[in-house]
């Protein structure tokens, strides 16, 4: 028996609005997923995590009327940017690829289609340029791209219209004149290529990730034997207020572990000595090698405001 690999996600989700009938009023409807697809890249253009064979994408398939175009693409660009800058991206460049020589559907709703996608651009502020002729033969579409930390350019977010599918799969929806009409489909991947995309965000923080996205955000070194009750006793506490701690605890020259957690970019490094026996205060080695004592309430306080990026809770 064969077995194939899906290169989209697309069909999926038409079959799926095929299973039932449809009216204006539902409009917009919306499915989401993250989605595995496979793409047989050129061994020569494979990058990293960058450019892969397989990879998982954030896929979303939005249907709507043509009256509702501009409004859905706004609220994909939005949700995109809210994404991106979420995880400190600030340099945004954003491509409109247009109708080629060879396309389907009708050039009256490419027309719109267009000129719905060039109104968000000018409403968002941000600089965008045209891509004449660059579109897909089934929709035009816009990209955002962000620069990696040599200059590169990489694009992540997408947004994309489709005539193709909704013809191709004869799918439909009653209006509220109560015919059949052609509904419009839009594509959309908020972060696109998940291993991209982290690709890229490995690169942009340099591995010095913000506290709240550091996959080690405390590093807790006891100085020797006679400390590693208390060090455990500060793990347990970074613990119960949802902080991700390692305890190095292995026989070795505290400066050795200093500089190997310092590699590591870790945002703090806690050693705990003598002087920190009762645990009533901690001195603290910030990434970059600054050091200040807290008192340990403080510093878990302290933590807790700095986990906190205003996108989880």
């Amino acid at each position: 028996e064969d077995y194939y690999v899906k290169p989209m996600n697309c069909p999926f989700h038409v079959m799926l609005y095929k299973r039932k009938k449809w009216s204006y009023r539902e409009f917009p409807f919306r499915w989401a997923e993250l989605g595995t697809v496979y793409r047989y890249e050129k061994s020569g253009t494979l990058n990293g995590l960058k450019r892969v064979r397989g990879f998982t994408q954030d896929d979303a398939h939005l249907f709507c009327r043509l009256d509702q175009l501009e409004d859905e693409i706004k609220r994909v660009l939005d949700f995109s940017l809210f994404m991106l800058k979420s995880f400190e991206f600030e340099s945004f460049k954003l491509f409109l690829s247009t109708r080629p020589k060879e396309y389907v559907g009708e050039i009256e709703v490419w027309n719109k289609a267009e000129d719905a996608l060039k109104d968000v651009l000018n409403a968002s502020g941000l600089p965008w340029e045209i891509q004449e002729g660059d579109g897909a033969f089934y929709g035009p579409k816009i990209d955002i791209n962000i620069t990696d930390s040599i200059g590169r350019l990489w694009q992540l977010s997408t947004v994309q219209v489709d005539f193709n599918l909704p013809e191709r799969f004869d799918i439909s929806y009653v209006g509220e004149d109560g015919q059949e009409h052609r509904p419009i489909m839009l594509h959309r991947a908020l972060l696109g290529s998940i291993e991209r995309f982290f690709g890229v965000l490995i690169e942009h923080f340099k591995g010095a990730f913000p506290i709240w996205l550091a996959p080690v955000q405390v590093a807790v070194l006891p100085v020797s034997e006679k400390h590693a009750e208390t060090a455990d006793k500060f793990v347990a506490k970074l613990v119960e207020n949802g902080i991700r701690v390692k305890l190095d605890d292995r026989n070795e020259k505290v400066g050795y572990k200093i500089r190997e957690w310092s590699v590591q970019k870790v945002p703090y490094i806690v050693v705990i000595g003598d002087n920190e026996a009762d645990l009533k205060t901690i001195t603290v080695r910030k990434r970059g090698g600054e050091q200040e004592t807290f008192a340990t309430e403080d510093f878990l306080a302290k933590l807790n405001s700095e986990n906190y990026n205003g996108v989880y809770y």
